[in-house]
């Protein structure tokens, strides 16, 4: 990446929505500016998880504020991410379309694994270099994410289902602070986060690092209460929760440091909080400067680099798990990027893009067969239910959904794809990835070389035309063609498969 590149990672949290821009520099990412708005759509689900209409129209405003900002950017500069909340909402995705549109780019909804392991970065990243052993906590409005870590390295993540909005809603609903409801939320608390005791243990980190939300904000009224600046002990959250029962409600609290947009969800936080301390036995938590949006900006650089793409090694992890023919795999990856390259002879696009489109052809070539561990009969359903199902390192839940569209459609019936192969790009891919698979069906080296391929973006027709010869060394091969072209007889993109002489 070249120095001097201006980047923005946004955070659409359950609590906050904030953008964060850098300017890289050496490896370095140097703050150009930082937004932050309280949009607090963790608290906007009814109870059947939908967001309501108030909730998603305050984030549409805040989207808008932001896209007024980031005019100017292009789409390899921006990356946004989501995370509880809109990973619960039943109807996410009227909330994204028109999200989407406002801002200007993508936004793309990430697993809670995903999350920690982002979050992790972030806070490395902005630590100095180390071998400690380190255990990051970071409290968010509707989840609470731990992950244990050395260096730059992640090498256990987990997210629960516990955040400062959702804690307060339910245990201190209008904002009323007794001894009994902290008991309660305490105790909540910890039995959603028991199983966190066997896999973070005191003997597996060195030292603990708080990141963002709730953290930052208790770090920040324990520093001007007298507390050691930075640090919070299981004695100065026992002085705030005294201070918040001896006020007695969230809006009587006078307490220096605590913002108005924290008040609300403060009597959660802390319950989580000192529920995580307690049964990790974490006797003194530091405050980390990293936290989930730095994750993402390093995260971009990282990715301009294909050797440092950690979807990559998802990917081939993925396959080996699964024992995955990785020979073909790599034979029907060749042949269709091959094919893909033709697609865009005559009308080429950008590079960033058509670098895009070639590496998740890729990932969709060493995963076809993914389902094949489950059962040989439609392996391509299973293979797509694996990835609609995984918890993949680097990857969104979208790009998993959509890569699991691709290993689903590489053979059989198209209708179950109608609405995707409205997209051009998806249908080249797909294209791509099912004429490689019937060039390669015999599981060697095809003969594609003497094959010519044509794309019409007018008529939008991809015809494959073989010599005589050709077809008379391969008739399974053409008999399999000749099948294909009634397959995208009533899809967007029609295939014809014709010979010369």
């Amino acid at each position: 990446m070249k120095n001097g590149t201006l980047l923005a990672a946004i955070d659409l949290g359950s609590n906050s929505f904030r953008l964060e821009i850098g300017r890289y520099d050496h490896g370095q990412i140097q703050r150009v500016a930082y937004l932050k708005e309280t949009v607090r759509q963790g608290n906007g689900l009814d109870a059947e998880r939908n967001l309501t209409a108030d909730a998603m129209e305050r984030g549409w405003e805040c989207l808008a504020r932001f896209a007024e900002r980031l005019s100017g950017f292009k789409k390899n500069q921006v990356r946004a991410v989501a995370t509880q909340t809109l990973r619960e909402a039943k109807n996410r995705e009227e909330f994204l379309k028109r999200g989407c549109e406002i801002l200007g780019f993508p936004i793309e909804v990430i697993a809670g694994t995903e999350e920690a392991r982002l979050i992790y970065q972030g806070v490395a990243h902005l630590l100095p270099t180390s071998n400690e052993r380190r255990l990051v906590i970071d409290i968010g409005g509707r989840s609470t994410e731990l992950v244990l870590g050395q260096g730059l390295n992640a090498s256990e993540t987990a997210s629960f289902r516990v955040g400062s909005v959702t804690w307060s809603m339910k245990y201190f609903p209008d904002g009323v602070f007794t001894e009994q409801t902290f008991y309660r939320a305490d105790i909540a608390a910890q039995a959603v986060l028991e199983e966190a005791i066997s896999a973070y243990p005191p003997s597996q980190w060195n030292k603990a690092y708080g990141a963002s939300g709730t953290v930052g904000a208790v770090a920040e009224i324990l520093e001007l209460a007298g507390f050691p600046q930075g640090e919070i002990t299981l004695e100065g959250l026992d002085w705030l929760v005294k201070c918040l029962v001896r006020a007695g409600n969230a809006g009587k609290v006078q307490l220096e440091g605590l913002r108005d947009d924290r008040r609300a969800v403060i009597g959660g936080g802390v319950s989580i909080l000192r529920a995580l301390m307690t049964i990790l036995q974490v006797n003194n938590l530091y405050m980390a400067q990293g936290a989930l949006r730095h994750g993402v900006l390093y995260e971009m650089v990282e990715r301009e680099d294909h050797d440092t793409d950690m979807r990559d090694l998802s990917v081939q992890r993925l396959a080996l798990k699964f024992a995955v023919d990785a020979q073909q795999g790599q034979r029907v990856n060749q042949v269709a990027q091959h094919l893909l390259h033709d697609m865009y002879a005559v009308n080429p696009i950008e590079t960033p893009q058509i670098d895009r489109l070639r590496r998740k052809l890729n990932w969709a070539a060493q995963l076809h067969e993914v389902g094949v561990a489950i059962s040989h009969s439609d392996y391509h359903k299973h293979g797509a239910y694996i990835l609609d199902n995984a918890d993949l390192v680097g990857f969104s839940m979208f790009e998993l959904h959509r890569l699991g569209l691709l290993v689903l459609g590489q053979r059989g019936k198209l209708k179950k794809l109608e609405s995707e192969l409205e997209e051009n790009e998806f249908a080249k891919m797909l294209m791509a990835l099912r004429l490689s698979l019937i060039l390669c069906h015999a599981r060697k080296d095809p003969d594609h070389q003497s094959l010519h391929l044509t794309c019409d973006e007018v008529k939008q027709r991809i015809t494959l035309t073989a010599p005589d010869s050709w077809v008379l060394d391969y008739p399974q091969s053409t008999h399999l063609l000749k099948l294909e072209m009634t397959s995208w007889q009533k899809a967007p993109w029609l295939f014809e498969f014709v010979t010369n002489q």
